[in-house]
């Protein structure tokens, strides 16, 4: 099993984190979060073609370029560490993933190649989001005809196309709803920057793209959730670097305020917090690539970074003093996305219970 980057992944990390650098500053994130549209289409167009990040995860017969997920691992970090706004996480990942996973050979050679050159945004349509328990019970399925709601989907209001779990009388099916025939409410979002809509399904016609109730909720919920804590954990590295950063620069009582040792031991406590968060979501992004290793590890990479991700946030607030809750401050962006991002995909809580469940059915193989 691999235990650490190669040269060629260092490599590649280098070229993504100069990408975003240079593309998505706090000046940049802070205009497209005010925005409707919520990204840059121009950035987008680079993302997708001069730097190829949007089929990094899909094999090479989809038009993707047949990496994985200790790939797809790295650009999620970058993107949380530069607050990255777009399609990318609800394209990509959670569609694409989808698609990949469920859909017919037809429907994946006729969608993956073109959400792989970004050309097609898909967004996927889950009826619940806080846990794959309920999925399919909100949005059902019927001579293909879907009727139902999806509470909260991610960029659904710039998708060119929704790709649907649904329930239906043989189990879990994947469809491709027109986003014409549907009726899409944005949302207000307590994190500006990831863009959220409700999508109503009443009596809208569906193509059924892939076998009936052949939708495996748990892999698809594995992939999207290691991805999640890769993000989660390049945002909680931003926020401890720059904390560390503003401690070394503020003065108080004549001394700088990193010099005080109660605040080194608050800030070895959450390093320490987030190097186990890191390497155990590195861990899951090695258990998706390889099939070695704990079952459970997505789940325990999910509620770690959670927890990591919000404690950082919190003492990055903190730590900054009155600035700290300021408008013009950038800390408030990171803290809204490890908020928002805690209860995505489901709750540390949920996780646990999952990761728990697992260990039980394993220890009674």
């Amino acid at each position: 099993m691999q235990v650490g980057f190669t040269e060629d992944q260092l490599q590649f990390r280098d070229v993504v984190s100069r990408f975003l650098n240079d593309k998505s500053p706090p000046t940049a994130v802070r205009a497209l979060m005010e925005s409707e549209q919520g990204y840059d289409t121009k950035v987008w167009q680079q993302l997708s073609q001069e730097v190829a990040l949007l089929g990094t995860h899909l094999p090479e017969a989809y038009g993707g370029f047949g990496f994985g997920p200790i790939e797809l691992g790295i650009i999620a970090q970058e993107m949380g560490r530069h607050l990255y706004c777009g399609p990318y996480f609800a394209s990509a990942v959670m569609a694409g993933y989808a698609i990949l996973n469920s859909a017919t050979e037809e429907a994946k050679e006729r969608l993956l190649p073109e959400i792989a050159a970004g050309t097609k945004i898909a967004a996927l349509a889950l009826d619940d989001l806080s846990g794959a328990d309920a999925v399919g019970d909100g949005i059902k399925a019927s001579g293909g005809r879907l009727n139902g709601a999806a509470a909260v989907v991610v960029d659904a209001h710039v998708a060119d196309s929704l790709i649907v779990v649904a329930g239906t009388s043989d189990g879990l099916s994947l469809y491709e709803v027109a986003p014409a025939a549907v009726s899409i409410t944005a949302l207000d979002a307590i994190d500006p920057t990831r863009k959220l809509a409700r999508v109503s399904f009443e009596d809208c016609e569906g193509e059924l793209i892939s076998g009936p109730g052949t939708v495996d909720i748990d892999l698809l919920w594995d992939q999207m959730s290691t991805t999640l804590a890769h993000e989660m954990i390049g945002g909680a590295e931003r926020l401890f670097e720059t904390t560390i950063e503003y401690m070394k620069m503020r003065v108080q009582f004549g001394r700088q305020i990193g010099s005080f040792q109660s605040l080194k031991h608050r800030c070895a406590d959450l390093l320490l917090e987030l190097e186990l968060a890191k390497a155990m979501t590195h861990e899951a992004g090695r258990f998706m690539a390889s099939g070695e290793g704990d079952a459970y590890s997505p789940n325990m990479a999910k509620a770690l970074a959670s927890d990591a991700y919000l404690s950082v946030a919190k003492q990055a607030i903190q730590l900054r003093g009155g600035i700290g809750f300021t408008w013009e401050e950038d800390t408030h962006l990171w803290f809204k996305r490890a908020k928002a991002s805690e209860m995505f995909l489901g709750s540390p809580n949920w996780h646990r219970e999952r990761m728990m469940q697992r260990m039980e059915a394993t220890a009674n193989v």
